[in-house]
């Protein structure tokens, strides 16, 4: 079961930064055909999603509705100033799956996987898993 991390570094303070074909490259190198992916962020200020890369406004109009529904002068009682990076990344969620069939990860058409930072700039460690199908 290959298994193994990699780092990336963000340069915005919230930005979403494409990982599709890093997690492309781990999955041919694995030589693994049939099976699943799972990429985790250890990080509680950022986050994963899956979704459209073909038009970079999705992501800013993503970035501006969390900065909408998350504001940065609300009431928090975390004292260390990143709080709303805390809620953003639990709204993005901490992982994502994806399906590996004939050694290609299997994302719709316009789909692409994002590391989605919310309290940059940083330098971040993900890890991933591959389960084969035997």
């Amino acid at each position: 079961m290959p298994q193994g991390q990699f780092e990336l570094h963000s340069n915005g303070r919230r930005e979403f930064i494409d990982l599709s074909g890093r997690i492309r490259t781990i999955v041919r190198e694995s030589g693994i055909q049939d099976g699943l992916l799972v990429l985790y962020n250890p990080h509680t200020t950022a986050g994963l999603t899956i979704n459209e890369g073909a038009d970079t406004d999705v992501q800013r109009d993503i970035l501006d509705t969390f900065a909408r529904m998350v504001p940065d002068a609300a009431h928090y009682r975390h004292l260390e100033g990143n709080s709303p990076a805390h809620v953003m990344a639990s709204l993005s969620g901490a992982s994502v799956s994806i399906i590996v069939h004939q050694g290609q990860i299997q994302l719709g058409t316009w789909q692409r996987i994002f590391f989605c930072e919310f309290d940059g700039p940083r330098r971040r460690t993900l890890r991933w898993l591959l389960l084969a199908d035997r």
